[in-house]
């Protein structure tokens, strides 16, 4: 037992050497991270959210199943205790229309510079308003009207108040009304709901009916002071528009002139014999003597412009040949002559090809091409000759006109000193006869409106009772009522999941605990023990074990610790039966293991090992024996197990003597590698005493089962202790339950027949 020369150096090498190759595979299939071991990107190892959260929702279903059956059937009891509500509503079509009483100027403002959304808004707004509201009900009657008052029960006694009923009703009303309008285009759509379908028909129509009297209301109210205001500006206009007619009449036959066309019209003259005379009066009217030379003016003008044309084509035709005339172009005799010219030239060309100049034949083809051009020559001379005549015809025509007016112009201008007063009373005449006629329309149109001919509201689809409820509507009410339930399920399920602080999955050991990960044990199923499983050396019980033992290679420089102490945070998260297997893995590579049981309150590895316990730990730590010969051997070859022994009065007083250093001196001197199963941290001195002393510490945690901040505080006690934490070892993992994907291929297929690590029956204190 005592004379191993297997060194603990020699053999952290062989066993590197041996497993380097498939540390990192073995580290990934059974939960150690892959960064620790330099061949991963940390990363990669996380999982989509969306695992994790399906597994939220499936873990929480029955929540969420509750959650949508509650607020289903609070729905459906809110829904059937509802009273039937019935909606009738009446489309209308609202135009921008503003009569104006002046040009530019509204009834309304001084400049209806509204834009469109500010006019159907303010037109929604009356729709809403009170004033139309206690309107209907006073047009409606609705202060005597029985199925009204019945439809919201309203009693005999509220009408002992009829102003205060009439505002209470017109209250309801406005509550009770809906205006919507049509997207992209005028029509509104004014809805009213109430319990009486016929009711709600009648108040709909009603309000309409109501909405557009009053808005023909408000318009004819508007033009009332535009009316009275013409009316006075008419007559004052009109007497004096009759004074200044009276005053044109007579000065016009104090100064004999005559106008044409009927009215007393005006007259001013002017002009020359070059600039010609031009006549104007605000009336449109002339005298005789301004209508002759106007006549003359105009005569002159176009004799003058004629003049000018027939000059520039007499030069045009005196520059050249006269071929380039519009008549010479134009002229069919011309064009006949040239045409025959060109079939002439044709055909010579082409017998010259055969025949010579001299020939009979090409001579007289050449005399009959002269004779073209000749008579080509003589017909456009012709027409140059007539547009000479025309030339001076219009330059005759010319001086004729110009002689006329000149004549009189001088009968014009003693005519304009005796016309300037009489344009003067014209203008005011017809300054007068334009604001008169201006102000009469306006009065016609105004008075148009004030009939309430036109309105710019009108009923596209009256209202018509309704031939069921709109309110509640069931299907709509569960559908929403099972969703509102879906969601607080939701948010019950996620809340729940925030408030579990265990630790669920090897990702949370990495970011919520900050010490490596050095394995996954998977829980076993129903049936199997962990002593069964540990039997198999392929099962995945087994191998997750030596995958932790791997990791310990690698948790420090000189590979696995000489001496590991395995704890817990909390009793029952399965330290015992990890301190059990860790040892039967590094035995089966062939190490010289101790597995010391120094739990001395609560021993189990000797139930696990089915070994005496008649003496142990407690033995040596009192100075009794020796570790020959306590430590027992089992069937696991290379492991020996020295069990508690009898339980003290005072486990902490044992551990913390000098006793315990030696022990694992001693232990370390003759075995390459001692376990300990340790207490559990919390609650007990034991613990922190023993990790002080060891190599280095495993915390066991419990999957799904130990707190966070429990295990944190383990975690800080044993380092206030000085203890050297080695990592994580998470045990009853239930990959299948995970939503964290780390894919474990090998697949965790079973669980304990019995929690492993379970509490042990306590010893008699007999």
């Amino acid at each position: 037992m005592v004379g191993n020369e297997h060194s603990g150096g020699e053999y952290n090498r062989s066993v590197a050497l041996s497993h380097s190759d498939g540390a990192a595979l073995q580290a990934r299939r059974f939960g150690v991270p892959g960064e620790y071991f330099g061949d991963a990107d940390p990363a990669a190892s996380e999982g989509p959210d969306i695992f994790r959260y399906l597994h939220i929702l499936v873990k929480h279903w029955l929540v969420i199943l509750a959650a949508v059956i509650v607020s289903t059937a609070v729905g459906l009891t809110l829904t059937l205790m509802t009273q039937p509500i019935y909606t009738a509503a009446v489309t209308l079509q609202i135009d921008k229309e503003a009569p104006r009483v002046l040009d530019g100027d509204s009834l309304n403002s001084p400049r209806d510079t509204t834009s469109y959304d500010e006019f159907f808004q303010t037109q929604y707004g009356l729709l809403n308003s009170r004033s139309l509201a206690l309107r209907t009900v006073d047009r409606l009657n609705l202060i005597n009207d029985a199925a009204f008052l019945k439809a919201y029960d309203i009693g005999p006694e509220a009408r002992r108040n009829p102003e205060g009923l009439r505002q209470s009703l017109a209250g309801i009303l406005q509550g009770s009304l809906d205006v919507t309008p049509i997207q992209r285009s005028r029509l509104v759509r004014v809805a009213f709901s109430s319990p009486d379908p016929n009711v709600s028909a009648r108040i709909a129509n009603g309000i309409a009916e109501n909405f557009i009297a009053s808005t023909l209301e408000r318009r004819f109210d508007a033009t009332s002071y535009a009316r009275k205001f013409l009316e006075e500006r008419i007559a004052l206009i009109r007497a004096k528009l009759e004074a200044s007619e009276r005053q044109l009449v007579d000065y016009a036959k104090a100064e004999q002139i005559v106008s044409i066309g009927g009215g007393g019209g005006g007259i001013e003259t002017g002009g020359g014999a070059e600039g010609g005379v031009r006549g104007s009066s605000n009336s449109g009217n002339q005298s005789l003597l301004n209508s002759s030379l106007t006549g003359l003016n105009s005569a002159l003008t176009d004799a003058r412009a004629a003049r000018i044309i027939a000059e520039e084509r007499w030069r045009q035709a005196q520059r050249g040949s006269g071929a380039d005339l519009p008549e010479v172009l134009q002229s069919a005799t011309i064009q006949g002559l040239t045409a025959t010219r060109s079939a002439l030239e044709a055909d010579y060309q082409q017998k010259l090809q055969t025949f010579r100049p001299e020939f009979p034949e090409m001579v007289q083809l050449r005399t009959r091409i002269a004779e073209l051009d000749r008579q080509i020559q003589a017909e456009v001379a012709t027409i140059q000759g007539s547009v000479k005549r025309q030339y001076e015809t219009a330059l005759g025509q010319e001086r004729s006109f110009e002689a006329q007016v000149n004549r009189l112009t001088g009968a014009s201008l003693d005519l304009r000193g005796r016309t300037i007063q009489y344009d003067i009373i014209q203008r005011e005449v017809d300054t007068n006869r334009t604001l008169y006629d201006g102000l009469l329309q306006r009065y016609k149109e105004i008075g148009v409106a004030g009939g309430l001919s036109t309105n710019n509201v009108s009923v596209v689809d009256p209202a018509r009772a309704p031939g069921g409820p709109s309110k509640p509507q069931p299907i709509k009410n569960l559908i929403a009522a099972a969703f509102i339930g879906l969601l607080l399920g939701l948010g019950a399920s996620f809340l729940l999941e925030a408030l579990d602080e265990t630790i669920r999955a090897p990702q949370d050991v990495e970011t919520q605990l900050g010490l490596p990960l050095l394995g996954t044990i998977p829980k076993l199923e129903k049936g199997v023990s962990p002593a069964e499983a540990a039997m198999n050396i392929r099962s995945s019980f087994s191998e997750a074990y030596y995958s932790t033992r791997t990791a310990l290679q690698f948790s420090t420089d000189s590979g696995v610790p000489k001496s590991i102490l395995v704890v817990s945070a909390r009793p029952s998260e399965g330290k015992t039966t990890s301190a059990v297997n860790l040892a039967q893995s590094l035995a089966r590579l062939g190490a010289r293991v101790l597995l010391v049981d120094a739990d001395l309150r609560n021993p189990s590895v000797h139930r696990v090992l089915k070994a005496q316990n008649a003496t142990g730990l407690s033995n040596y730590l009192s100075g009794g024996m020796s570790i020959e010969q306590l430590a027992q051997a089992v069937d696991i070859p290379n492991l020996l197990v020295l069990t508690s022994g009898p339980l003290p009065p005072s486990p902490a007083e044992l551990l913390s003597s000098a006793r315990l250093t030696e022990l694992l001196q001693e232990a370390m001197r003759t075995f390459d590698h001692v376990v300990i199963d340790g207490p559990p941290v919390m609650g007990l001195a034991d613990a922190p005493l023993i990790g002080s002393r060891a190599a280095g510490t495993v915390l066991v945690v419990e999957a799904g089962q130990t707190g966070r901040r429990l295990v944190k505080a383990a975690i800080r006690r044993m380092r206030l202790a000085n203890s050297r934490m080695l990592g994580v070892l998470l045990t009853k993992f239930d990959a299948r339950n995970s939503a964290y994907g780390y894919g474990y291929g090998y697949g965790y297929g079973y669980q304990y027949s019995y929690d492993y690590g379970a509490k042990p029956t306590l010893p008699s204190k007999s």
